[in-house]
């Protein structure tokens, strides 16, 4: 069936108002059929996925975000995804995996700078203000200092190391040692949830790991 432009100034036959008919429903349709497969993925973001930042709270975000990967694109460590269609987050939208690549914490923060629309904040100002998520210890036992091991790998790699996370004495002494253990202590009102704790965490299982801030309030962390 042919689709050639119907001439101006011509009366519409039924044949050239079914074609027109027929083009408007196909492109409504297809219009439907791309909302419905975003709303589809315009889920709630998994606890293993963080936002830059600077990202505004999550429903706000959502609205917010452009999905132009600017972000993405001005992360000098390439660290930023974009959510494909398929995968438990909004599509497009930007995201990292702590237990892959932390934020290195950029002091000009990149990403914020090259946002066109706020949804990462342009009042975040100071890194160390940032607020991605929560370190929070999953399983304390599977810790290598809580089983009483010299690890503190995760308080080395913090960014703001002694604010965020420190090293105190556990309550107990083994019998092979005259002082306590030194164990991480997480201090949450100073973590900003880079992820360099998990990112580097010796384990196979990360001991330590980085969750969205409404998820540990939820849990009561």
């Amino acid at each position: 069936m042919s689709t050639s432009p119907i001439p101006c100034g011509r009366p519409l036959s039924r044949r050239d108002l079914l074609i027109t008919t027929v083009q408007s429903a196909c492109g409504v349709g297809l219009i439907g059929f791309g909302l419905g497969l975003y709303a589809q993925h315009a889920t709630a973001l998994p606890a293993w996925a963080l936002r830059p930042p600077g990202a505004q709270p999550e429903d706000d975000f959502n609205g917010i975000c452009l999905r132009c990967g600017l972000c993405v694109r001005a992360c000098p460590f390439e660290m930023l995804h974009l959510a494909r269609l398929g995968q438990p987050i909004t599509t497009g939208t930007p995201y990292f995996i702590a237990r892959e690549a932390g934020c290195e914490m950029c002091p000009e923060i990149p990403c914020v700078t090259a946002c066109p629309s706020n949804a990462l904040n342009h009042d975040l100002t100071d890194i160390r203000s940032a607020d991605m998520g929560l370190a929070v210890l999953i399983d304390p036992q599977h810790c290598l200092a809580v089983r009483g091991e010299a690890c503190q790998v995760c308080v080395d790699s913090c960014p703001i190391s002694g604010d965020a996370i420190s090293l105190a004495p556990a309550s107990w002494v083994t019998s092979e040692q005259a002082q306590a253990i030194p164990i991480p202590v997480i201090h949450p009102e100073r973590c900003t949830g880079c992820g360099k704790c998990e990112e580097t965490c010796v384990l196979d299982q990360a001991a330590i790991k980085i969750l969205p801030r409404a998820l540990c309030a939820k849990a009561g962390l």
